[in-house]
């Protein structure tokens, strides 16, 4: 990752920093909502999708929620 200079404008930090608390907050309240449904939940890593079930398996099959009908 490339480093770069630190702005002046403390404002912006700021600014950053509330849009960056907003998004989070939306994310736990998507996850609880999609764990409400059973959808689990869905990472990449290396280039591949896996799901974490309800259970807490992590697997790279999509659940039968997750397929098209």
């Amino acid at each position: 990752m490339k480093e770069v200079e630190k702005l002046k404008n403390e404002k912006l930090y700021i600014e950053l920093a509330n849009i960056i608390r907003i998004a989070n907050k939306a994310v736990k309240k998507a996850k609880e909502e999609n764990k409400k449904f059973g959808i689990p939940d869905t990472f990449w890593k290396k280039g591949n999708l896996y799901y974490v079930l309800l259970n807490g398996e992590v697997t790279m099959t999509p659940p039968a929620i997750m397929k098209r009908s």
